[in-house]
C-alpha cells in the first residue's frame, strides 16, 4: 500500500474537475502577482455566498432549532447563548484562531505568523484544491470563520437549561483555542497543490495520514458532539430529569430552524470545495438527497417503533443526514449518499431513544446522539462511498506531477478514517473535560437550584422570550 502521505485527499477531489495541466520540468510556486491573475470571480462569489449561508446555520437556524426544543422559561437563554457564541468566536478567530489553524507550524497546531490577521490583506491569496486557482485570502478567512462560530454553538444543546452564561463564554474561548483550532489544523491544513514540492512536510497530522473530511465530520460534528457529552456528564442532569415532563415548547420554531439549517448546509458542504465547479455540484446534490433520505428513514423507524411519525423526528432525522453526509459530501455519489442517509437515522435513533435512556445521561437536545454518532457514521462511511467503483470521487496523489487520481484502497481508507475518528474523540473529549473541570472548580458552571427552577431567561438575563 502506498504511504499515507500520497493519499492526502482532504477535499482535493476538486482536481478531478478543474485541474489545468502542469508544465514540463521543475514546478515553481507562483508569486503573489501571478496569484492575482489566478483568482476567479465566480469562485470568490461562491465562497462569500457560502459564508453567509453557514452564518445562517448558526443565527437564526441553530438558535431557533435548539430554542424550540427547550421549555419556555429557557428559550431566550438558548437564543442568547448561540448568538453570543457566534460573536465571541468571530473575534477569537480573527485574533488568533486563523493563525493557529491555517498557518505553518507543527502537525498539531499552526504558528503565530498571522495573529490579528497580520500580513493578510486584499492582495494576499489562499490556495484552493486546484493548481493555479486561488481565492482572496479574506474570503477564505471569512468562510472558515463561520465554521469556528457554529461548532461551539452546537455544544450548548447537550446541557441546555442548566449552565451559567459567563462560564459558557469563557469555555467557548478556551475550547476554541485548545480543541477546535488544533483539530482544524490537523484535518485541513496543507500548503496547497502549487507549494507541495517545496513543502512536503507542511501539513496537519490527519491530512498527512490521508484522512478524508470534505466539510467537517471530524472538525465540527464529532468534535462538538463528544464535547457535549462530556459537558452534560460533568454538569449533571437537569433538576427533575426523568421525573418531570420537559416537552419542546415550540416545534414550529424547531421546524423553521431545521429547515434553515438544511438551506445553510449547502454553503457548509458545497462551499467547502472552495471552487464553483462540478465537485461543488456533487457536494450540493449529495447534501440534498442524503438529508431527504435520513428524514424519511427516521419517520419510518418512528412509525415502526411508536406507530406514528413525528415532526420532531423528521427534523432530527434531517439533521442526522446533514451531519453524516458532511465529511462525504464531495466524495460520494448521489445514490450512495441516499444509502448513507437511510443508514444513519436508525443508528442515531438507537442512541437517542434507547441508549440515552438506558445509560440515563441528560443530553438535553441529543448533541451526542445526532452530531457525534452521526459524524462517526459519516466519517467512517466516507472511506466507502469515496471509492470510484461506487461512483465516488476517489483521491488525488498530489506528489505526482501532473497530479492524477490514485488507485483507491477502500479497506485502507476506512482504517484511516477510524484512526481520525479516534484521535478526534480523544483530543476533544480529554481537552473538553479538563476545561469543564477547571471552570467548574473556579467560577462554577451551573446556576443554583432555585435559579434553574425559575428558568435561565430571568435569572441569567433578566428577560423573557414571551410576555404572556
Amino acid at each position: 500500500m502506498k504511504t499515507l502521505l500520497t493519499r492526502m485527499a482532504g477535499a482535493g477531489a476538486a482536481l478531478l474537475a478543474a485541474a489545468p495541466a502542469w508544465a514540463d520540468g521543475p514546478i515553481k510556486a507562483p508569486t503573489a502577482e501571478q496569484m492575482a491573475g489566478m483568482v476567479n470571480k465566480g469562485d470568490t462569489t461562491w465562497i462569500l455566498i457560502s459564508s453567509v449561508l453557514v452564518l445562517l446555520m448558526s443565527i437564526p437556524a441553530l438558535a431557533l432549532f435548539y430554542g424550540g426544543l427547550v421549555r419556555t422559561k429557557n428559550m431566550l437563554s438558548v437564543l442568547m447563548q448561540v448568538f453570543m457564541i457566534v460573536s465571541v468566536a468571530a473575534l477569537v478567530w480573527v485574533s488568533w484562531g486563523y493563525s493557529l489553524a491555517f498557518t505553518s507550524g507543527s502537525a498539531f497546531i499552526g504558528g503565530t505568523s498571522k495573529l490579528f490577521l497580520e500580513g493578510v490583506s486584499a492582495s494576499t491569496y489562499a490556495a484552493t484544491f486546484s493548481n493555479n486557482v486561488y481565492l482572496p485570502e479574506y474570503a477564505f478567512v471569512i468562510f472558515q470563520m463561520t465554521f469556528a462560530c457554529i461548532t461551539p454553538a452546537l455544544i450548548v444543546g447537550a446541557f441546555a437549561e442548566r449552565i451559567k452564561f459567563t462560564p459558557l463564554m469563557l469555555f467557548t474561548v478556551a475550547w476554541l483555542t485548545v480543541v477546535y483550532f488544533p483539530i482544524a489544523h490537523m484535518v485541513w491544513y496543507w500548503a496547497g497543490p502549487d507549494f507541495l514540492v517545496d513543502a512536503k512536510d507542511d501539513f496537519g497530522l490527519l491530512w498527512g495520514m490521508g484522512a478524508l473530511d470534505f466539510a467537517g465530520g471530524t472538525v465540527v460534528h464529532i468534535n462538538a458532539g463528544i464535547a457535549g457529552l462530556v459537558g452534560c456528564l460533568m454538569i449533571g442532569k437537569r433538576i427533575g430529569y426523568g421525573k418531570e415532563a420537559t416537552p419542546p415548547h415550540s416545534l414550529t420554531m424547531t421546524m423553521i430552524g431545521a429547515s434553515l439549517l438544511w438551506v445553510g448546509w449547502f454553503g457548509f458542504n458545497a462551499g467547502s470545495n472552495l471552487e464553483a465547479n462540478g465537485v461543488a455540484a456533487v457536494a450540493f446534490i449529495n447534501t440534498f438527497v442524503a438529508t431527504a433520505a435520513a428524514a424519511v428513514a427516521w419517520c419510518i423507524v418512528e412509525q415502526i417503533h411508536h406507530g406514528k411519525p413525528s415532526m420532531l423526528g423528521a427534523a432530527t432525522g434531517a439533521v442526522a443526514g446533514l451531519v453524516a453526509i458532511t465529511p462525504a459530501s464531495g466524495f460520494a455519489a448521489p445514490m450512495t449518499s441516499i444509502l448513507l442517509g437511510l443508514a444513519v437515522s436508525p443508528i442515531c435513533y438507537l442512541f437517542v431513544a434507547v441508549v440515552k435512556n438506558k445509560l440515563k445521561y441528560d443530553d438535553t437536545l441529543d448533541v451526542f446522539g445526532v452530531h457525534c454518532i452521526g459524524g462517526i457514521v459519516g466519517a467512517i462511511a466516507t472511506g466507502i462511498v469515496a471509492d470510484p467503483a461506487l461512483g465516488g470521487q476517489g483521491w488525488i496523489d498530489y506528489t505526482v506531477f501532473p497530479a492524477v487520481p490514485g488507485t483507491y484502497d477502500m479497506a485502507g481508507q476506512v482504517l484511516t478514517q477510524i484512526k481520525a475518528v479516534a484521535i478526534t474523540l480523544l483530543w476533544s473529549g480529554i481537552g473538553s473535560a479538563v476545561l469543564f473541570f477547571i471552570l467548574d472548580k473556579t467560577i462554577g458552571l451551573r446556576p443554583d437550584a432555585d435559579a434553574e427552577r425559575e428558568g435561565l431567561d430571568l435569572t441569567e438575563h433578566g428577560e423573557r422570550a414571551y410576555n404572556y
